[in-house]
């Protein structure tokens, strides 16, 4: 029986970000290694692994019976959270979906806001659209954090249900955690993303792109400022 599991970057920063002693839910599971990496640990006791298809849902049992930890996990094949009840647990992480399928998730299951259950997020693409979605219907996001792999960094968010305050334009597209030691990669990660999209659009003469260029220019020139605080602070 295996006694460890080495979780990859972005796993192990969403596993730090779970409340000790909570019954978790892990959404999209996989191979449920951040589940029972964290039953190891003593972390938490008991989690449910979920999946929408069965192929991940059967690894994740496979994983569970390597580790010997299959008498502390349920699987449930479901969509999202459909699959699991209110009051069957105490924290919530979804990890490696796109931000608009993270949103549609919380959407379907209202009970997540209403019971106040933390959430830890670590969504792969359409961050603006999952912060200011976030934003509009109760979550506020307590904590962001980066976490590198290879040349790729992924956020992983803390939230919890309650009012945020509205965010600024540069803050959908970048966050606001100002004192992570990645932030001043990130934000010149997303700067150099941004320049890419506006000189692309410069050569349009359609009213709808050239509008959208200027949403993403001030977009540009708020993270560029955001760099540029960054880097002062650094000194």
């Amino acid at each position: 029986m295996k006694q460890h599991i080495e979780l990859s970057p972005r796993l192990r920063l969403a596993a730090d970000l779970v409340p000790q002693g909570a019954r978790l839910a892990d959404v999209g599971t996989d191979h449920a290694y951040l589940p029972a990496c964290l039953l190891l640990e003593g972390k938490i006791p008991w989690a449910i692994a979920s999946d929408l298809r069965q192929g991940p849902l059967n690894r994740a049992r496979e994983t569970a019976r390597q580790y010997g930890c299959g008498d502390k996990m349920a699987f449930r094949l479901c969509n999202g959270l459909a699959g699991i009840r209110p009051g069957e647990v105490d924290a919530i992480v979804i990890a490696g979906m796109g931000g608009e399928t993270i949103a549609q998730i919380l959407e379907a299951a209202p009970w997540v806001r209403e019971e106040k259950i933390p959430l830890v997020l670590q969504p792969m693409s359409s961050l603006p659209e999952l912060r200011e979605w976030l934003e509009k219907n109760g979550y506020a996001i307590a904590r962001e954090q980066l976490a590198q792999e290879g040349d790729t960094l992924y956020v992983v968010m803390g939230v919890t249900a309650g009012e945020m305050g509205e965010q600024t334009p540069g803050q959908l597209w970048a966050g606001r955690q100002s004192r992570d030691p990645l932030r001043g990669e990130y934000l010149a990660q997303q700067e150099r993303k941004l320049r890419r999209a506006v000189e692309g659009m410069a050569k349009s003469r359609g009213e709808e792109t050239q509008q959208r260029r200027r949403e993403l220019e001030q977009v540009l020139s708020e993270i560029s400022a955001m760099k540029e605080e960054w880097q002062k602070w650094q000194m």
